[in-house]
């Protein structure tokens, strides 16, 4: 008999991927965590049956999450990265010499154990010295925080459930708060292709564009999720996302990727005309 797993991407579309075998299924304070081996994708981290990662094309959320700003910020030291249990961040940022501190912001523990036992490829630097983990709510953790960090990750789920507090305007206004003077904040920002995911895409762009000064919109194709056509957000106090980008300097650091180059960062920010649309309707509101 064949098993299936299977993601409802609206009403009437749904991904089906087949799987070989459940390696965990527990359920958590917050959430039902599960980890399958399937055939074509590896391992595949599903919370409240949806899914999270797979090993196949995780890495393509995880460098254009962590190597676009790394790529503009010229001198990042402190960096804080909310959610992001599965450790895929984490594993990007310790590839960085310059930087001296990772806190790692997850409200729930079980996350990160299952995928350190699960999923070793993707957190394989949760020991890095430099990592700080706080078992909180990512919303209360960032409201004590003033000038404090070069860099934010929000590597959350989506928004609901236990993510939900970190879409709204106040989380993205305290993020404000807890960057220095030249600092950055990247989000993921949801998919724009179907009609409710493009409305939580453009809620929180809203939210961001009344916090930040700087605040740009980029891509990347991801074939797991929804649509396979998914969005980041990049905010800042100061730097420009396509006109600070320093593409020399970071290939001199001679860092190894599968899907970020200084090229692709670039173009990541050129928006097909629907989306384009979709958020010129919340920027002029």
């Amino acid at each position: 008999m064949e098993l299936w797993f299977s993601e409802p991407h609206t009403p009437n579309v749904k991904l089906s991927i087949r799987v070989d075998r459940q390696l965990y299924s527990g359920q958590s304070q917050l959430q039902r965590i599960d980890v399958y081996d399937t055939p074509e994708l590896g391992r595949l981290l599903a919370l409240d049956g949806y899914v999270m990662l797979t090993e196949k094309d995780e890495f393509i959320y995880h460098e254009m999450i962590v190597h676009v700003p790394m790529a503009v910020h010229p001198r990042v030291r402190q960096v804080l990265v909310i959610g992001a249990g599965d450790g895929g961040a984490v594993r990007e940022l310790a590839k960085y010499p310059e930087i001296e501190r990772i806190d790692l912001v997850e409200i729930d523990e079980q996350v990160i154990q299952v995928c350190r036992e699960y999923l070793p490829r993707v957190s394989c630097s949760m020991d890095d010295a430099r990592l700080h983990i706080y078992y909180e709510d990512g919303l209360k953790f960032v409201r004590q925080k003033e000038n404090e960090y070069d860099l934010i990750i929000v590597d959350s789920t989506d928004p609901f459930g236990p993510g939900e507090g970190l879409f709204t305007k106040e989380f993205y206004g305290n993020c404000y708060k807890a960057l220095r003077e030249e600092g950055i904040m990247v989000n993921q920002h949801e998919s724009p292709f179907y009609e409710a995911d493009a409305r939580a895409c453009m809620r929180a762009h809203k939210r961001i564009v009344e916090s930040f000064p700087i605040s740009r919109v980029y891509q990347a194709h991801i074939p797991t999720y929804p649509s396979g056509h998914w969005l980041f957000g990049f905010a800042s106090r100061r730097y420009h996302p396509v006109h600070d980008l320093d593409g020399d300097r970071w290939l001199d650091r001679g860092i190894e990727t599968r899907y970020y180059t200084p090229r692709l960062h670039q173009g990541a920010f050129c928006l097909p005309a629907y989306v384009e649309k979709l958020l010129r309707k919340v920027e002029i509101c």
